[in-house]
C-alpha cells in the first residue's frame, strides 16, 4: 500500500465546488489501505476551517490529517517577531509568532482570495511598510507564491506577485515555506512515516505539486481538473508518473500502475 499526498483547492474542489467522484475516490483509497496526508497552498483559512469544509463536501479527514503553509511558519518562526501580510483566518495557526506592525526580524506573506479582505491585506500602505521592514534586515518568506488559482469564474491573480515585487523592491529573495519547498513535503512523508521514492503527490499544478515534489524525490500524479492547463504540460520539461482525468480515477489508476 503506498502513501499518498493528495492537494486540496483544483483536486479535491474549485471555490468550494466539489469535483465529483473525488470523495468517494478518498473513501476508496482508505479502504484499499493507503495512507493519506492532505496538502495544501491555502492561506486564507484555518486548518481547522480547512478540514470541516471538506467534510462538508463528503470527504474523510481528521483535522491532524490536514497540512498547512501556516503551521509550517509557525514552526519555522517560532519566537520571532513578524509583520505579517496575511488573512486574519489563520492568525490562529501562526502559534508561537510574536505579530508586529514594526522592528520585525521578518516579513511574511500569505495568499489571496476571492474576498474583499485582500484588498485591504495587500493594500499599498501594508506593501510598502513591508518593504520598509525588508530595507532595515528583515527577512523575506511567503507561504507560498502561487501566480494565480483555479475559481469557478476562472484563473484569479494570487499573491506571488506581490512577492516578486517585495522582492524586487528590496532586492531579497524570499524564503518559500509551503509548496513547492522541499521542507514542506519532507514534513509530509515524515507526518506519514513514509519514504518519499514510494510516496505519491497528487496534484493539479505543474510546478507547486509536480515539479516540487518531484524535486524531493516523491512520484508525481497529475489531475486534469483545477488549474491544468494541456499547453502548461507540453511546455514544461516537468513530466508526472501519470496524468488522470480527476482524483475519481485515482484508484483504478494505482490498481494498475503503482
Amino acid at each position: 500500500m503506498a502513501a499518498i499526498l493528495i492537494d486540496l483547492d483544483g483536486a479535491l474542489h474549485v471555490s468550494g465546488e466539489p469535483i465529483p467522484g473525488a470523495a468517494d475516490a478518498v473513501a476508496r483509497l482508505r479502504r484499499d489501505g493507503h495512507r493519506l496526508r492532505f496538502v495544501t497552498n491555502n492561506t486564507t483559512r484555518s486548518r481547522a476551517q480547512l478540514a470541516a469544509d471538506m467534510r462538508s463536501l463528503g470527504v474523510e479527514l481528521d483535522d491532524d490529517e490536514l497540512q498547512t503553509p501556516a503551521a509550517a511558519a509557525a514552526r519555522a518562526l517560532a519566537g520571532k517577531r513578524i509583520l505579517a501580510l496575511t488573512m486574519h483566518a489563520i492568525v490562529a495557526d501562526l502559534e508561537g509568532v510574536e505579530l508586529v506592525g514594526e522592528d520585525a526580524d521578518a516579513v511574511l506573506l500569505g495568499g489571496a482570495d476571492e474576498t474583499p479582505e485582500t484588498n485591504l491585506v495587500f493594500s499599498f500602505m501594508n506593501l510598502a511598510r513591508a518593504f520598509s521592514e525588508l530595507e532595515m534586515g528583515a527577512d523575506l518568506y511567503c507561504l507560498h507564491r502561487n501566480r494565480w488559482w483555479q475559481t469557478k469564474h476562472g484563473p484569479l491573480l494570487d499573491a506571488g506577485a506581490f512577492v516578486a515585487g517585495l522582492e524586487y523592491a528590496a532586492e531579497t529573495e524570499a524564503t518559500v515555506l509551503g509548496k513547492p519547498s522541499p521542507a514542506y513535503f519532507g514534513a509530509a512523508c515524515e507526518a506519514l512515516d513514509a519514504d518519499p521514492e514510494l510516496t505519491w503527490m497528487v496534484g493539479d499544478d505543474v510546478e507547486a505539486d509536480i515539479a516540487g515534489a518531484q524535486r524531493f524525490g516523491l512520484r508525481t500524479i497529475l489531475v486534469r481538473t483545477g488549474k491544468f492547463r494541456p499547453d502548461a504540460v507540453e511546455d514544461t520539461d516537468v513530466r508526472p508518473d501519470g496524468i488522470v482525468s480527476s482524483l475519481a480515477h485515482l484508484p483504478d489508476w494505482l490498481e494498475e500502475h503503482a
